[in-house]
């Protein structure tokens, strides 16, 4: 599980402060997968954050009961003059798993051949969003936290092989998706909710949370 309670957030631009939260309460309860609709530039990403440990909250708690996962595409702990093998291995062991079977893993879902032994910092953008990817399916959580969804390439392979596993996983797992596009959502999620104005509205369904999704971004 994952709880806000009363939690605030903002940012100071330099000219002004913008709101992400303003004391929003909401829970993410196992076996709930949950869509935040949100477009772009109102703290989408600030959120996912906030679920995953790596940012605080101004005011206000954030508890977690579960095994959440880093955002998908998060590259903290990958060093960049090491290689795909160098550090597969090593968030292998920051998460107390087998080496051996994570570097394999993540060899098989990338499909770099000879690159996954070349520094991560001479990867492209898309190489480097693939690479993100396929640690986090190789690590097991209850909760996995998406920001837009799969990595964009042209790539079928990696498509197939990533889009599989991740459906595997979250037949026995929750996943939370943040997007600006209501298609992504609708991909995963059984609820959705959508930021406005700092406030976060659930809702039972995907179909309600984009009425009101639409009346905002329209209007």
């Amino acid at each position: 599980m994952i709880e806000f309670e009363n939690v605030s957030k903002s940012y100071w631009t330099g000219k002004q402060r913008k709101i992400i939260l303003d004391q929003a309460s909401f829970r993410v309860e196992l076996g709930r997968s949950l869509g935040i609709l949100a477009p772009n530039g109102t703290g989408k990403t600030t959120i996912i954050n906030m679920m995953a440990g790596l940012e605080k909250p101004d005011e206000g708690k954030v508890r977690r009961t579960s095994r959440i996962s880093f955002p998908l595409g998060f590259m903290g702990g990958v060093i960049g003059r090491h290689s795909g093998t160098e550090n597969a291995r090593y968030i292998a062991r920051l998460y107390g798993l087998d080496p051996d079977y994570v570097e394999a893993f993540s060899r098989y879902v990338c499909g770099f051949d000879e690159y996954f032994d070349m520094p991560v910092g001479t990867y492209s953008q898309g190489m480097r969003s693939r690479f993100a990817f396929s640690l986090l399916l190789s690590l097991e959580f209850d909760i996995y936290l998406i920001d837009e969804g799969m990595p964009s390439t042209t790539d079928v392979g990696f498509n197939k092989r990533a889009g599989s596993i991740l459906r595997e996983r979250l037949e026995h797992a929750t996943v939370v998706v943040v997007s600006h596009q209501p298609a992504t959502i609708e991909k995963f999620c059984q609820q959705a909710a959508v930021l406005k104005d700092g406030r976060l509205y659930m809702f039972d369904t995907l179909e309600e949370a984009k009425r009101l999704y639409d009346y905002q971004t329209q209007g």
